[in-house]
């Protein structure tokens, strides 16, 4: 019996009568069958979604029977076993204490990518923010939310990465301030837009051989946001080479670009960012010392 098939037996019973806490260790179970880490936790987080229910909700609802919500509850337990991302079940993440919809077609916002808010909120607002490759939009809009009087752009080349994108703009009050275009990097701009107090991206990175060992879920989520198209040296490094040479022609003087990075990427990329004109590239760690966030400047007497 394959793995899969093992966890969807262990929902076998699950239904309206099954009380919470039982359901919740049967899926606990079926959850482990299938490979998932953490399962408790997982399956704590998917019934809190089929109840509509709060974490405390859960404890005193817990010897309660499950009711309408069962079937939904078997059904988001089935889909993660079959290695689906808890985000686009549940259709939300949480990034920067904001929830955010996510879909198939965009990325799963990733804890790791908060050190690039986290860094730059450190330092001075953006007047004028470009997100490229926004996916969500989690970046873009977080910062335009920190910054009040902040304006941005954002651009995919996904069609419907940036109408998730739209939607999360509207749903954080930043919607009338952000602007989200369709095309590759920098082609998406007009060349009247070339005036960017900051840079942000959490562009592709992934090579194609660690995405062939990776975790099964990133199977679920789009390719083009992971591996890097081109990548023509396959060292994941593709999307930095074409972001940053053109970096300085869309920086004012004195401007920003911060970038997140794979592990052992953050050296080369800040070689790319000096070799380009913006030298002095500083790396920020993540939760687990990891070089994730390198941050350079361009140079206050211009281009």
């Amino acid at each position: 019996m394959s793995a899969v098939a093992a966890a969807l037996s262990a929902l076998d019973g699950i239904d309206a009568a099954t009380t919470w806490d039982t359901g919740m260790r049967r899926a606990a179970r079926a959850l482990a069958a299938a490979g998932v880490p953490d399962p408790g936790r997982e399956a704590r987080l998917l019934m809190r979604w089929a109840g509509g229910m709060d974490a405390a909700a859960l404890v005193v609802r817990g010897a309660a029977a499950m009711g309408p919500a069962a079937g939904r509850f078997r059904q988001g337990v089935a889909a993660r076993a079959t290695r689906r991302p808890l985000a686009q079940i549940t259709g939300e993440r949480l990034f920067w204490g904001r929830a955010f919809r996510v879909t198939a077609d965009t990325l799963d916002p990733r804890p790791e990518t908060e050190c690039v808010v986290a860094t730059l909120l450190q330092g001075r607002p953006a007047a004028r923010v470009l997100d490229l490759g926004t996916g969500t939009g989690c970046l873009l809009v977080t910062l335009l939310a920190a910054w009040p009087e902040a304006a941005g752009v954002g651009t995919d080349r996904s069609a419907a990465a940036l109408a998730v994108a739209r939607a999360n703009a509207a749903s954080h009050g930043t919607a009338e301030r952000a602007r989200f275009a369709c095309g590759d990097w920098y082609a998406a701009l007009a060349p009247a837009e070339a005036a960017f107090d900051l840079i942000v991206s959490n562009p592709p990175y992934v090579t194609a051989a660690e995405l062939a060992v990776a975790a099964p879920e990133l199977a679920h989520e789009p390719a083009v946001a992971l591996v890097p198209d081109p990548d023509p040296l396959g060292d994941g490094l593709g999307a930095y080479r074409r972001i940053v040479a053109e970096a300085p022609r869309w920086l004012v003087p004195g401007g920003r670009i911060a970038l997140e990075v794979g592990s052992g990427q953050a050296q080369a990329v800040a070689a790319l960012l000096a070799a380009a004109g913006l030298p002095g590239g500083v790396i920020v760690p993540d939760f687990d010392g990891r070089g994730r966030v390198v941050v350079a400047e361009a140079p206050e007497n211009g281009r």
